[in-house]
């Protein structure tokens, strides 16, 4: 049987942020769900060829095309992304992109649910750092408004820049760790963030699982 609720996350660290907080919102759905991560596969952005145009199937022979009929047949997603560079991550992006074959003629994508998941290191709000949550959360909710899908929410996490775990974060000169904190910090003084230990965040994941379970029980 068919998965009710897709989550997706475009992130390729193993068992990260990003993945535990999705896979907590499918578990509050309490529907039956399914678990995607992008790094696994093999897919493409898309290729604007539109050879999907007549009957909606992706012509790109890559991983790309089973994952859009798994998608098409949930009535739910939660897509969980990362910010490299202020702005959504390549594999999501490429996701997205991909989902585009649904659109043509019928309009596929409108009956969706959807939700998202944003894994940051810079602080929304930060003076002089860029809004990289904001952008990112903007760019699926564009995404979803122009397929005509139902964006039931979002939900922002704070990961960990890269340079905490290089092992040289404290003396590079192009550390993110002093950019995004300070001249002053250091690994150890940043420390490594996880989903599970904001309370806050554990009840945004439930109250948006709860939110999918609704909408698609409705």
């Amino acid at each position: 049987m068919s998965a009710e609720v897709i989550g997706i996350s475009g992130s390729p660290v193993p068992n990260s942020n990003t993945d535990r907080a999705v896979q907590q919102i499918l578990h509050h759905s309490g529907l039956m769900t399914e678990f995607v991560k992008l790094s696994e596969l093999d897919i493409s952005p898309c290729h604007a060829c539109l050879g999907c145009v007549q009957d909606n199937e992706c012509v790109v022979r890559d991983d790309g095309r089973d994952l859009a009929r798994r998608f098409r047949e949930a009535k739910a997603f939660v897509l969980g992304a990362f910010t490299p560079y202020s702005s959504l991550d390549a594999r999501s992006k490429a996701f997205m992109e991909r989902m585009y074959c649904f659109r043509h003629r019928t309009g596929g994508n409108a009956r969706k649910f959807g939700a998202a998941v944003i894994t940051t290191a810079c602080p929304p709000g930060a003076e002089g750092l860029p809004p990289a949550a904001e952008t990112a959360t903007s760019q699926i909710a564009y995404w979803m408004m122009e397929e005509g899908m139902t964006n039931l929410g979002s939900m922002i996490v704070m990961g960990n820049v890269p340079c905490i775990r290089c092992g040289h974060g404290d003396e590079c000169p192009a550390s993110g760790i002093s950019m995004i904190h300070g001249s002053e910090a250091t690994v150890e003084s940043v420390g490594v963030k996880a989903f599970e230990d904001d309370e806050s965040l554990q009840e945004q994941a439930k109250q948006l699982g709860e939110k999918i379970r609704d909408a698609v029980l409705l």
